[in-house]
């Protein structure tokens, strides 16, 4: 902790000098800073023993009208705010964060209780005190922290520190014989309400450790820590390692369910694609299918157009009605062979035939 301690006498000695940062002063038009207010950020709080005080410099304490109109620089308002803060939590930041907001200038101290004072007035904790000690210096908003704080705060505490106000929440706090042991410090008008973190505290956590005792046991269990660490007996010890056995059963089906789910859904899923592409193709089809044989289908056009073209093959074209007639010349007539008669025909050819026969009997009597 020497670091911390000479840089901040260092930056005081800056004050003094009226420098700022870097060499510069007040007239440059670089406002000085809190050193503890940087410090805070990278560095734990310091412990209120490690912290040089000049007592030689007389102390008056600033009213409530003074803290909240703001007050110089070298001059802030000291706020003190004490508590167990075992397992420390989002409620106690956020009340040390209401306590260093109260004013404009706050220089908040914290002052945490040891272990045989809280045990005596409030219980058992499941931190010890350095460890209460530690989370609360790294808390950005503490910028000291008194260890071993008094259990009711006492006028000679309170002149040796230098407090302004005490930060709390304003519900009574019943301990140690009284109905409140912040009573006095409201009647000097030193007393400054914070508001509680409702759904978080120390009790309620300890109170969801023991409700679930058997899995956090089981828990620290797989990751190593013995029985005789966590207090168990042997036959818990082995009801322990049944159930987690038990437990990695049911989580093995569990997941197959999971899977087969998974798996019939996408077996659902694939099954609708190849329905709904089916149905595509099948109203593709029979589109086509009605473009093509349908009552006025390209088949029935194409067979339409056929005929046409096969009757025009078939049938001869029409002489045209100007054109010249020929007479036919009269096809000769013949005789059978070694006979005179005619084969028998039929009436239409017979008159023909005896016309013929005629015509041979008169060239036989010219002859």
């Amino acid at each position: 902790m020497e670091p911390p301690t000479s840089s901040r006498l260092n930056s005081r000695k800056r004050r003094k000098d009226g420098s700022g940062p870097n060499g510069a002063t007040e007239l440059d038009g670089i406002p000085p800073k809190m050193s503890r207010r940087s410090l805070g950020l990278r560095e734990p709080a310091p412990f209120s023993d490690e912290v040089e005080i000049d007592y030689s410099k007389p102390y008056i304490r600033v009213t409530y009208e003074e803290a909240m109109r703001g007050t110089p620089l070298d001059r802030p308002v000291r706020v003190y705010a004490d508590g167990i803060f075992d397992l420390f939590h989002s409620g106690h930041a956020r009340a040390l964060m209401q306590a260093k907001n109260l004013f404009p200038n706050t220089y908040l101290i914290v002052g945490v209780c040891s272990d045989e004072l809280t045990h005596n007035f409030k219980g058992f904790t499941v931190m010890n005190e350095n460890e209460r000690y530690d989370a609360v210096q790294h808390c950005r908003y503490v910028d000291e922290v008194v260890r071993n704080a008094p259990w009711t705060l006492t006028p000679e505490f309170l002149a040796e520190h230098r407090i302004d106000f005490v930060a709390h929440d304003d519900i009574p706090y019943s301990s140690a014989g009284s109905d409140d042991v912040y009573k006095h410090i409201k009647e000097a008008g030193m007393f400054a309400p914070t508001q509680r973190t409702e759904g978080i505290s120390t009790s309620d956590i300890i109170t969801r450790i023991v409700r679930d005792y058997d899995v956090y046991a089981r828990r620290n269990l797989q990751r190593g820590y013995t029985a005789k660490e966590l207090n168990v007996s042997f036959i818990n010890e082995k009801k322990y390692h049944l159930q987690e056995r038990v437990d990695k059963v049911k989580k093995r089906v569990k997941d197959v369910e999971e899977k087969s789910k998974e798996f019939v859904q996408k077996v659902e899923e694939k099954s609708i694609d190849l329905i709904q592409k089916w149905e595509e193709k099948s109203r593709e089809l029979i589109g086509n299918f009605l473009e093509m044989f349908g009552p006025e289908g390209a088949l029935k056009h194409m067979l339409k157009e056929g005929k046409g073209r096969m009757l025009q093959a078939i049938s001869p074209k029409q002489s045209p009605s100007s054109s010249p007639t020929h007479d036919r010349s009269p096809s000769p007539s013949f005789r059978w062979p070694f006979s005179t008669k005619t084969p028998p025909s039929s009436p239409a050819n017979r008159s023909r035939n005896e016309s013929a026969v005629t015509y041979d009997i008169s060239e036989d009597e010219e002859d």
